[in-house]
């Protein structure tokens, strides 16, 4: 009778720390998942502020073309030729 009390207590003692462990695995799943929308939501903000800087970026490269610098002339004469091609289609549109 003492085997079976020994086996009946080994299984408890074993059942006792495998949901030990359980709760524990559980609880870190949960800080994971909380840490992966931290990173998410960290990502996406730093995905906006490049574009942002690329934005200002392309911003000063057309000042920088108009105040006469040769390095980006060609891509804002570009831009500018496109703008004028969207007025102009702006305008037939108008006038219809």
């Amino acid at each position: 009778m003492s085997d079976l009390i020994e086996i009946v207590d080994s299984l408890e003692n074993r059942i006792s720390k495998l949901l030990h462990k359980y709760d524990l695995l559980n609880q870190q799943n949960v800080d994971l998942k909380n840490k992966i929308k931290d990173l998410e939501a960290n990502s996406d903000l730093q995905v906006d502020q490049l574009k942002q800087w690329e934005e200002k970026f392309s911003a000063l490269k057309n000042a920088n073309a108009m105040l006469g610098s040769d390095k980006y002339k060609r891509e804002t004469k570009l831009k500018i030729n496109a703008l004028i091609k969207e007025i102009d289609v702006c305008i037939a549109q108008l006038s219809e």
